[in-house]
């Protein structure tokens, strides 16, 4: 596919924005965690950019390749994530697929187990963000493949 837009270089306020928002609701969140949901919504919403940056950044945080690999199907490997990252990525995937019922009562008190509620808070931040990255890079068709570790976008400016 082709770019449609440099998106970046037309509405580099927009961009900033969406980095201030990511910046803000990634405070305190677990970095594993937070690489991981970045990554599942970005598999289920079939952003290329977003996975190829996010594997990427996730691989240079200290992910394995077989959890990386895994992700797609975490429900069916339990064993490889705690059960916290499991409670993160039933409600990444809940907040990704609203039309599927919307983020059902089961799911969010799962998280609620898991998270305090400002990190809760913050973890719906990332996805709220990481969604509107998905959305940004899909409908532009931000060409994959190219990005290296900490290259852009997400890094605090």
């Amino acid at each position: 596919m082709t770019q449609r837009l440099d998106l970046y270089a037309l509405a580099p306020d927009v961009q900033r924005a969406l980095v201030r928002v990511e910046q803000a609701a990634k405070k305190g969140l677990d970095p594993v965690v937070y690489e991981l949901v970045k990554l599942r919504a970005s598999q289920i919403n079939h952003c290329a950019f977003c996975i190829d940056m996010h594997s990427k950044d996730a691989r240079a945080a200290g992910e394995t390749e077989q959890r990386l690999y895994l992700l797609n199907a975490w429900a069916e490997v339990p064993h490889l994530y705690t059960e916290k990252e499991q409670a993160a990525l039933a409600l990444a995937e809940a907040v990704t697929v609203l039309t599927d019922g919307f983020v059902p009562d089961e799911v969010y008190e799962r998280a609620a187990k898991h998270f305090e509620e400002q990190e809760l808070a913050r973890l719906i931040g990332v996805l709220t963000v990481i969604n509107a990255w998905n959305r940004w890079c899909v409908t532009s068709r931000a060409e994959a493949g190219h990005y290296q570790p900490g290259q852009y976008h997400h890094e605090e400016e």
